[in-house]
């Protein structure tokens, strides 16, 4: 499985769990809240390949904006490669606007940590990216983005806000701190689907990304999303360059609902 390594256990759950779907029109916002965890079992060419857990954490601060810490982590099994895998993303969500102030990620492959650290402006115009490799010292660069642009992590929760029908496509522009893409997503249908988790009515939805190098994609990826109230992934696959990857649901657990004061974005 030594195709797995080199970043790439990192990269895919974190494009797995954190780019599967995009944005609409108004999300309505009661899907998902504080103290919501989701667990999943990724598979690797068919061999469990390792966990990924993705919790939305208590309301806290972050460069002055009250917002909702949504933490991916994933952690390879010692099979995969030939050194462990450990990442940890966190998407900063503001839950009044139904957009996302920035990103941390760290991930540590064969004892060799990387940072990336992104800062998006008020209305999504424009971020601040800040790499760092090991003891290498930290490069940052500006970037112009398009109006409302999303990280991979607030895309997939923003579309959980939506009214999900059979037929309907949705759009919105993502950065990932080295591209900027439109990202697409049609529900296609419903189907029962059977994770370890149990079994789950679902929205087939298919996916259109513009990953490059080791997650760029054979064809396009297809996600389900539970049919209730939360929308939550429930199975998500993917061809990636590196291989096929598969992340199932094998346990859930719903956060708080909370009253959110929506902010007027009707200038924007």
């Amino acid at each position: 499985m030594r195709g797995l390594s080199r970043w790439g256990f990192t990269a895919a759950v974190v494009g797995l769990m954190g780019s599967s779907l995009a944005h609409a029109q108004e999300p309505t916002g009661t899907a998902f809240g504080p103290g919501e965890q989701a667990q999943y079992r990724v598979r690797y060419l068919g061999l469990t390949a390792g966990t990924a857990t993705v919790t939305v954490g208590a309301p806290m601060t972050q460069w002055g904006q009250s917002v909702w810490p949504i933490v991916s982590t994933a952690k390879s099994d010692d099979l995969v490669g030939v050194y462990p895998v450990k990442s940890r993303f966190v998407s900063y969500w503001d839950a009044g606007t139904q957009r996302v102030t920035g990103s941390d990620l760290h991930s540590e492959e064969n004892r060799k940590r990387r940072r990336q650290r992104i800062q998006l402006t008020a209305d999504g115009t424009g971020a601040k990216v800040i790499k760092q490799k090991e003891s290498d010292p930290p490069r940052e660069s500006d970037h112009a983005l398009p109006q409302g642009t999303l990280d991979v992590a607030g895309a997939t929760f923003a579309l959980r806000g939506q009214d999900l029908a059979v037929g309907r496509s949705y759009e919105y522009p993502v950065f990932t701190g080295s591209k900027q893409f439109n990202m697409r997503a049609t529900v296609e249908g419903r189907e029962t689907v059977t994770t370890p988790a149990g079994a789950r009515d679902t929205f087939r939805v298919r996916v259109h990304t513009e990953f490059g190098g080791k997650l760029e994609s054979k064809r396009d990826m297809v996600a389900y999303l539970s049919a209730d109230a939360h929308h939550v992934p429930v199975r998500i696959e993917a061809d990636f360059a590196l291989g096929t990857i598969v992340a199932e649901l094998t346990d859930y657990k719903p956060g708080r609902v909370v009253a959110v004061a929506r902010a007027d974005n009707s200038g924007d």
